[in-house]
C-alpha cells in the first residue's frame, strides 16, 4: 500500500469515525427537545443515551474484535456504517421512548463494528512508535463528531425540530458506506495459528493478568465516564441552569477543538517515550486533572458567558487523552489480538462511560441535589470521583509498563 493510500485510509477512517459520533452524540444534543416532545424524565433521556447505546456497543465489542482478527476488516467497517446510520434516520420517526430505545440498541451493534477493525488495521499498517500520533488523529473524529452533532443537529432542530434533526445526520453515512467499500483495501497481516485458535475469553483472561492493563482500563474507564456525562448533561446546564438553550449548538465550536488537542496530546506522547514509554500515560494524568479547576469554576458561576467559556477549555483538557488511551493497549498485545484489544477497551470505558455515568448523574439530579445548580453538583460529583481514581491508576500503570510491555 502507497504511503498516500495509507494516509488516505486514516483519514476515511476519521471521517466515518466523524459521522459515529454525530449519530452516536445527537440523542444527547436533542435530549431536551426528546424529554418534552416524549414526556419523559431525565433519567430516560440518561438511560438513552448511556445504556441503551452502550450496554450493546460494549458488550459485542468483544466478539467484534474476535471477528475482526479472523476476517475482513473492510467488510465490518462498511456493513457498520451502513446499519447504524439508517437506524439513526429511523430514530427521526420515533413516537415511543421504547422506539427510541430499539433504534439505539441497532447503532450500539454496528457501531461496535467499527473501531476494533479499525485499530487493527492502523497498527498493522503504521510503526509502533508513531501509533499514539495515528491513533490521535483517528480518535479526534470523535470530537469532530461531537462538535458538529452539537453545530448541525443543535441548529437544525432549532429551525424545524429534533426528527429532522435525527434524519439529516443519518443519511450522510448511508451515502459515504458504499463509498468507503470501493476505496478501502485491506492491509496484510501476520497470523498467528496459536493465538487464533485459542478462545477469545482465554485470551482476555491473559491479557487482564498484567497489571499495566489493569490500570489502564481502570483509569481511561474513568476519564470515559467524567467526558461523556458531560456531553449527555450540558444540554442541561445551559437550558435548566441558565435558561440560555442557545448556546448549546456552539458548544460544538469548543469539541471540534477537542480533535486538536487530542492530536498534540498524542504526538507529545510520542515525544515523552524516546525517554520511556510508559510516559505516555502522563498524558492521561494531564487530562484527568487539567480540566478540573475550569469545571469547577465554570459550573457554578452566575454568568452564562463565563460557565460556557469555562467548561469549554476544561473539555478541551479533559478530552484530550483518547489517541492516547488506544494507542497504549496495543503494546501489550500480539499481532493477532489488537482488535480484541481494541473490543475490550471499547466495552470498559463504554460501560463506565455511557453506561454508568450519565444514568448516575441523571438520578443525581432528579434525587439527590436540588435548587438552580442541582445539575453542577451532580456534574462535579462525578468528575471529582473519577479523577482521583484515574490519576493514582495511571501512576500504578507506569510502574509495571516495563515488565508487561511487548515488542509490537
Amino acid at each position: 500500500m502507497s504511503k498516500k493510500a495509507t494516509y488516505g485510509t486514516v483519514f476515511l477512517f476519521t471521517l466515518i469515525y466523524v459521522l459515529s459520533f454525530v449519530d452516536r452524540q445527537i440523542v444527547a444534543v436533542l435530549g431536551v427537545q426528546i424529554r418534552d416532545a416524549l414526556q419523559l424524565n431525565n433519567l430516560q433521556i440518561g438511560l438513552l443515551y448511556g445504556p441503551a447505546f452502550s450496554f450493546i456497543y460494549a458488550i459485542a465489542g468483544i466478539p467484534m474484535g474476535r471477528l475482526a482478527d479472523r476476517t475482513s476488516r473492510k467488510l465490518m467497517i462498511c456493513l457498520g456504517l451502513f446499519i447504524w446510520s439508517l437506524m439513526t434516520v429511523f430514530s427521526g420517526f420515533a413516537a415511543s421512548f421504547l422506539f427510541l430505545v430499539t433504534a439505539r440498541l441497532f447503532v450500539g451493534l454496528s457501531q461496535a463494528m467499527l473501531s476494533p477493525a479499525v485499530y487493527s488495521y492502523l497498527a498493522d499498517t503504521f510503526s509502533p512508535n508513531k501509533r499514539a500520533t495515528i491513533f490521535s488523529f483517528y480518535s479526534g473524529g470523535i470530537f469532530i463528531g461531537v462538535g458538529l452533532s452539537f453545530l448541525i443537529g443543535g441548529s437544525i432542530s432549532l429551525a424545524y425540530d429534533w426528527r429532522m434533526a435525527m434524519i439529516a445526520v443519518g443519511v450522510p453515512g448511508v451515502v459515504i458506506a458504499p463509498v468507503t467499500w470501493w476505496f478501502l483495501k485491506e492491509p496484510d497481516r501476520p497470523f498467528s495459528k496459536k493465538g487464533t485458535e485459542n478462545n477469545a475469553l482465554s485470551e482476555i483472561r491473559d491479557l487482564l493478568k498484567k497489571k499495566t492493563v489493569r490500570w489502564h482500563l481502570l483509569g481511561f474507564s474513568c476519564l470515559a465516564c467524567t467526558g461523556y456525562t458531560i456531553l449527555a448533561f450540558v444540554g442541561n446546564v445551559f437550558n435548566d441552569v441558565y435558561s440560555e438553550p442557545g448556546l448549546i449548538p456552539n458548544f460544538g465550536w469548543f469539541m471540534m477543538g477537542v480533535a486538536g488537542t487530542v492530536i498534540i496530546s498524542g504526538r507529545v506522547a510520542d515525544l515523552l517515550a524516546r525517554d520511556k514509554p510508559e510516559y505516555r500515560f502522563w498524558m492521561g494524568i494531564v487530562a484527568a486533572l487539567g480540566g478540573l479547576p475550569l469545571y469547577i469554576f465554570g459550573l457554578f458561576q452566575p454568568d452564562a458567558t463565563t460557565a460556557f467559556i469555562c467548561v469549554g477549555i476544561g473539555v478541551l483538557i479533559s478530552s484530550s487523552y483518547n489517541g492516547v488511551a488506544a494507542a497504549l493497549l496495543q503494546y501489550f498485545v500480539r499481532s493477532d489480538q489488537r482488535a480484541l484489544a481494541g473490543g475490550l477497551y471499547l466495552f470498559v470505558i463504554s460501560i463506565a462511560g455511557f453506561g454508568l455515568g450519565p444514568p448516575v448523574t441523571g438520578w443525581l439530579i432528579d434525587s439527590v441535589y436540588t435548587g438552580t445548580y442541582a445539575v453542577s453538583y451532580a456534574l462535579m460529583t462525578v468528575m471529582i470521583v473519577c479523577s482521583s481514581i484515574a490519576t493514582v491508576s495511571f501512576i500504578q500503570a507506569m510502574k509495571s509498563y516495563q515488565h508487561d510491555a511487548l515488542n509490537t
